[in-house]
C-alpha cells in the first residue's frame, strides 16, 4: 500500500473539514434590521416569526444591511399575509432585473396562524407590524411580527417621561459608583 492511503488520512481530512466549516460559520455575521419606532408608536402584545418570500437581489441587499422598516405594516390579501412599505434598497451589483425597492413581499405562516391573526386584525382593532428582519442560522431571511395596538399621544408622552427618568437614574448611579477618596 502506498502512503497516500494511510490510515490517518481520513482523520486529517475530518479535522480540516471541521476547521473549514467553523471558519465559514464565523464569517457569517448576524444581520438584524430593527424597526425602532415600533415600540414608540405601538403597544406590542404578541410576537411571532415568519419567513419572507424574496428574490435573489433582495436577499443580497438584506445581507448587506440595506433595508428599512420605519413605515412598514402587514395586510391580508385573499387569506395571505403581505408586508407593505418595507424598503429594500436595490442591489449595487444587480443587473436590469433588479427588484423594486417598495414591492409587497409575501410572508410565510401556517394556515392556522394566518386565520387567527386575520380574525384579530379584523375584529379587535389590532395591526400587524414588522419589528425586525434577521438572517437565521440556515441563511434564510425571517421577519419578527408583532400584534400591536396604536398608542395615543399621551401614551407616547408617558413613555418618553419613563425613558428620561430611567436615564437620569442611570446617570445618578453611574456618578456614585466611582472611586471614593
Amino acid at each position: 500500500m502506498s502512503a497516500y492511503f494511510s490510515g490517518n488520512l481520513p482523520i486529517k481530512l475530518l479535522i480540516f473539514a471541521a476547521f473549514f466549516c467553523d471558519k465559514m460559520k464565523a464569517g457569517r455575521e448576524n444581520i438584524v434590521i430593527r424597526n425602532k419606532k415600533a415600540t414608540f408608536d405601538y403597544e406590542l402584545e404578541e410576537k411571532l416569526i415568519a419567513g419572507i418570500v424574496l428574490t435573489g437581489t433582495e436577499i443580497k441587499s438584506i445581507r448587506a444591511g440595506k433595508a428599512a422598516l420605519t413605515d412598514s405594516y402587514c395586510h391580508f390579501v385573499d387569506g395571505e399575509l403581505y408586508i407593505k412599505g418595507m424598503h429594500i434598497a436595490e442591489y449595487d451589483y444587480g443587473n436590469i432585473r433588479n427588484h423594486d425597492p417598495l414591492r409587497e413581499r409575501k410572508l410565510l405562516l401556517t394556515k392556522r396562524e394566518l386565520r387567527r391573526l386575520e380574525k384579530k386584525v379584523r375584529e379587535a382593532g389590532y395591526t400587524l407590524i414588522v419589528t425586525k428582519i434577521f438572517i437565521n442560522e440556515r441563511g434564510l431571511a425571517k421577519a419578527e411580527l408583532a400584534l400591536a395596538k396604536g398608542k395615543k399621544m399621551y401614551d407616547k408622552r408617558e413613555s418618553i417621561k419613563r425613558k428620561d427618568a430611567a436615564r437620569e437614574m442611570e446617570r445618578a448611579l453611574k456618578g456614585r459608583g466611582g472611586k471614593s477618596y
